[in-house]
């Protein structure tokens, strides 16, 4: 069983930087990958970041790229999202999410079993 509780998530002017963190507890295999989603209000969900705990190869997804970094923490099984150049659209909760892919590509789709309970982060301008 793996449990994910994220934090970090608060008000920032555009343009400003945030970093979250997911605290993760139970064991977590090399083989899992980890994720960040997002979801704003009255939209779908969506993939951000993906990271591959064996060896830390990351993804990014749209307009993650260039302005945020997925990073892990293994010794102190944490994982992190650090966030630049925030824009309005980044508005949303965001969660972390774990999944064990086999040693599988870490691309950020599919199903993933384990989720955090989210982090709000808003974005005024």
């Amino acid at each position: 069983q793996v449990q994910l509780m994220e934090s970090g998530g608060g008000s920032v002017p555009a343009g400003g930087s945030l970093r979250l963190s997911c605290a993760i507890s139970g064991y977590l295999h090399n083989t899992y990958c980890l994720a960040w989603f997002r979801q704003a209000p009255k939209k779908e969900r969506e993939a951000v970041a993906g990271i591959y705990v064996g060896d830390g190869q990351s993804y990014y997804i749209g307009s993650s790229k260039g302005r945020f970094t997925i990073s892990q923490d293994s010794a102190k099984k944490m994982l992190y999202l650090q966030m630049n150049g925030l824009k309005d659209d980044d508005t949303a909760a965001y969660y972390c999410a774990a999944a064990d892919r086999g040693g599988g590509s870490c691309y950020p789709s599919g199903t993933y079993r384990y989720w955090g309970q989210g982090t709000q982060v808003t974005v005024s301008s």
